[in-house]
């Protein structure tokens, strides 16, 4: 099989890495790629969203199937163009519809679709531009913490959270009336805030069966002990071990199949990968967001204890046969420790030389930011490079990881020391 992976984070070069493996490969191409990525495949110029571009490149390479790594070309519409080109829809697609799409790519229609479907989340009520009056009222009878959270995709950045209420009514009014994040916040969702522990829970779907994907917790804040601003993503582990049992056997009964069969109810066509973001509430889960796609740095450990043949998994997905997968998950622990850039995330310098790549060992090594030139890499992004290990249990895996991570150079480099500090 000939595969195109779209994207150029440290999630595309996890997936990149896991589908090399696989026999079923015959020619791997990730556009745009990263310094990593070159590794497993062919790096190619293409925008992720220029679908003409993507049409060309594949019929001209013989593309089978085309995996779209980030949540942009799969909200855009990539699936419909293809599916609805004569050229192209014979190419197999790991990823939803614009339709199922929106389970990411707007926060009121899955709060909408939880709604209808019994799914458990945090109260909410939506605004714009009409009823903006009426939701300045409505933060002011609000419970504290406020959530307020912009309706579209803003690159991970459309949530505030405070107590402060007249703080929640001066971000309300910046995202409708002066389009903080452009048309993402056209529309907000003011939700419950709601107390406990956050994990990632990955369904893969053929739109009618479901397999379920080894689980994840990762950290969000750029400070030690969760503190300062949200980044990314700042580590991850696998297992959690609060994910198991009890509360794992409610996830499935009141998060999953609903979600499953609630999409194929409504006739919304979604093959691909399903993340829940859930929060952990008492030993009950509640859903805090979809998306439609991996997530990062989540993929980063989540690959590698799937021990199964990815590309194998996305022909029985789709020959919708996925009820006759078992996912097998490796026992052991995967952790990942992320060096970012200083100053991230805020202002940055990108172009630092990365040094001291080759003396790495025992760890692999996920490129996010990166680019390689004159046979040297420099950072290129916010998030540089993923440091993930394997261990008999969590605390192995990351002294592993951080045993690395000191090995690698660049100036301004920072990473978190207390990944997984809870466990």
């Amino acid at each position: 099989m000939n595969i195109l992976l779209l994207g150029s984070g440290g999630r595309e070069s996890a997936i990149s890495w896991k589908l090399s493996q696989s026999p079923l490969c015959s020619q791997l191409f990730i556009a745009p790629g990263n310094a990593g990525t070159a590794a497993f495949g062919t790096n190619v110029v293409l925008g992720i969203n220029d679908f003409e571009a993507i049409k060309i490149f594949c019929i001209s390479h013989k593309i089978d199937i085309l995996f779209p790594g980030s949540e942009e070309p799969l909200v855009n519409g990539i699936y419909d163009f293809f599916k609805n080109d004569p050229d192209l829809k014979h190419i197999i697609i790991p990823g939803p519809s614009k339709e199922g799409a929106q389970l990411e790519g707007s926060k009121a229609f899955s709060k909408k679709f939880m709604q209808r479907h019994q799914i458990p989340t945090a109260g909410y009520a939506e605004f714009d531009e009409h009823n903006f009056e009426l939701g300045l009222q409505y933060l002011d009878h609000h419970s504290t913490p406020i959530v307020l959270k912009a309706d579209g995709l803003a690159a991970g950045k459309g949530v505030v959270i405070t107590s402060d209420k007249d703080e929640a009514k001066e971000v309300f009014t910046s995202m409708i009336k002066e389009a903080q994040f452009g048309d993402a916040s056209k529309t907000v969702v003011v939700e419950q805030f709601l107390t406990g522990i956050e994990c990632s829970v990955f369904a893969f779907t053929d739109g009618e069966h479901y397999v379920i994907l080894p689980e994840a917790k990762d950290y969000k804040r750029i400070g030690e002990g969760d503190t300062g601003p949200n980044t990314g993503g700042m580590g991850a582990i696998s297992p959690v071990p609060f994910v198991q049992g009890d509360f794992m056997q409610k996830v499935i009964r009141k998060i999953i199949e609903p979600t499953v069969s609630g999409l194929k109810s409504e006739g919304i066509l979604y093959q691909g990968f399903i993340f829940f973001g859930l929060i952990n509430v008492g030993g009950e889960p509640y859903v805090i967001e979809y998306n439609c796609r991996m997530g990062d740095p989540e993929t980063e450990v989540v690959m590698p204890r799937l021990e199964n043949d990815l590309v194998a998994m996305i022909l029985k997905m789709n020959e919708q046969k996925l009820n006759e997968v078992i996912v097998q998950h490796n026992p052991k622990a995967a952790c990942t420790v992320m060096l970012v850039s200083g100053g991230y995330p805020g202002d940055y310098e990108k172009n630092k030389l990365i040094t001291g790549l080759a003396h790495v060992s025992n760890s692999i090594l996920f490129h996010a930011g990166t680019i390689k030139k004159d046979n040297n890499v420099f950072t290129a992004g916010g998030r540089v490079i993923a440091v993930t290990s394997y261990g008999e249990n969590i605390k192995e895996a990351l002294e592993i990881s951080y045993a690395n991570a000191a090995l690698i150079n660049f100036e301004g480099k920072y990473f978190r020391t207390d990944i997984g500090f809870e466990f």
